[in-house]
């Protein structure tokens, strides 16, 4: 039994993250006693922050996009995906003044992807190429990358209409819908049912330490997933809190309807990530200036580390 570790993880305020937040309420309030570690939670503003602060190992671990965990160990296989943090969740927002009614009307206009190494843009790429539409620079849409909280005020100050929307992590899309000047096009679950996004990656270096800290904390996650999925009603008000948003704006998100995002099936599936990146290698041809997205697949044994969540009764 080893010392008990402070262990940092790092997120982004969104609902995509909500497992997080529920367990930290549950740490904070001593309704479930920690043995073996203590939670500090380090909200942050975007995916490169992300990123860059797991490569500096200023955090233990992090809520991060499948692909860009994937493009990470690539380059410095000194992480493990644990667990999924969530499916599905997302959502396309047209802005009011671009006048989109189908698909089809997205292009000439821009879209804001919250980051190219993304399960979202897989999404608006398939949602665009089912209607014979390409996206990239100099393509039928153009593309953007932005933090998702900046999102909203982005459509809301475009007077004139240049960029058609976004695809974000609520609860942005339900801002942007109750600011009154963004509309629901479709939920990502309507583009891919059930799909991964982000995961739960610990440092290698800590789960060799702190196995018995690492278990514990996944526990948890896997527990407040399935309280999400029971009882989204009763996770409003720590929704708000960990969130930072009002009560309508969370209702939405949670409620309207139920199941926007599912946290009920959290163990890393591999097939599910294989296809991750399989079509961030074979179909996205976005040129960034550095080649495809995801041109050299990895090994998904190497990454997953599934005995934490397989132990904690993760489905």
């Amino acid at each position: 039994m080893g010392s008990k570790a402070v262990l940092k993880i790092g997120h982004l305020k969104i609902t995509d993250h909500l497992i997080l937040g529920v367990t930290k309420d549950k740490y904070e309030r001593g309704v479930e006693k920690f043995q073996y570690c203590d939670l500090e939670t380090v909200p942050l503003v975007g995916w490169n922050q992300v990123g860059n602060a797991l490569r500096n190992n200023e955090l233990d671990g992090a809520f991060i996009l499948a692909p860009y965990a994937m493009n990470l160990f690539a380059s410095r296989p000194d992480i493990r995906l644990v667990m999924l943090g969530h499916r599905t969740g997302s959502v396309i927002i047209t802005s009011k003044r671009a006048n989109i009614q189908k698909v089809e009307d997205f292009k000439g206009k821009t879209i804001i992807l919250p980051l190219y190494l993304s399960v979202h843009t897989i999404l608006m790429h398939k949602l665009l190429a089912e209607k014979g539409l390409t996206l990239g620079l100099g393509k039928d849409v153009m593309f953007e990358v932005d933090a998702p909280v900046n999102m909203p005020e982005i459509i809301e100050w475009d007077e004139g209409g240049t960029i058609g929307g976004f695809i974000v992590a609520e609860p942005f899309g339900a801002k942007a819908v109750l600011g009154g000047y963004g509309n629901e096009f479709c939920l990502s679950q309507d583009i891919w049912p059930n799909h991964p996004c982000c995961v739960f990656v610990v440092r290698t270096e800590i789960i060799d330490k702190y196995p018995d800290a690492v278990f514990e904390l996944t526990q948890s996650l896997v527990k407040s997933g399935a309280f999400l999925s029971k009882y989204p009603e009763a996770a409003v008000p720590i929704a708000m809190n960990f969130l930072g948003q009002p009560e309508p704006v969370v209702r939405r998100v949670l409620l309207e309807p139920v199941g926007r995002v599912k946290t009920g099936e959290l163990f890393p599936v591999l097939e599910d990530l294989d296809r991750v990146q399989t079509y961030m290698a074979d179909h996205i041809n976005i040129d960034t200036g550095s080649g495809h997205a995801m041109s050299t697949k990895i090994d998904l044994e190497k990454l997953v580390d599934a005995r934490f969540a397989k132990a904690a009764g993760a489905r």
